[in-house]
């Protein structure tokens, strides 16, 4: 039986998983109660200029990025949404594309809910 509890470091905790922390494609026997069907937490650290250029694509989740810092520009369907204070967020849902840039160096958190195959 997996604990039901963790604690850890989320760059640490999400270098084998492109910074995903929690969702249903953790290994239950190994990520124990990070292992969710839930929801999907990422801890997202991005160098200035990285971006995702092509667009997410009929994804029936609903989305949350909050800036933890720097600066980071948010592409959607509906338009653009530019995080750039502390605290800044976007929430979107079902049905709405998405792609992104980081204007700095910036990092991000993303919760996506629930935790499915897309």
């Amino acid at each position: 039986m997996s604990r039901n509890w963790h604690h850890g470091n989320a760059a640490e905790d999400g270098s084998e998983t492109r910074g995903w922390l929690l969702g249903h494609f953790i290994d239950p026997t190994e990520g124990g109660v990070r292992s969710t069907k839930d929801l999907e937490v990422k801890w997202g650290t991005h160098p200035a200029g990285d971006k995702r250029p092509e667009w997410t694509t009929d994804d029936q989740r609903t989305t949350m990025l909050l800036l933890v810092e720097g600066h980071f520009r948010l592409h959607l369907t509906e338009g653009t949404v530019d995080l750039a204070k502390q605290g800044d967020y976007a929430v979107w849902g079902p049905g709405i594309d998405h792609s992104w840039e980081a204007i700095t160096e910036a990092v991000v958190v993303t919760v996506r809910w629930p935790s499915t195959a897309k």
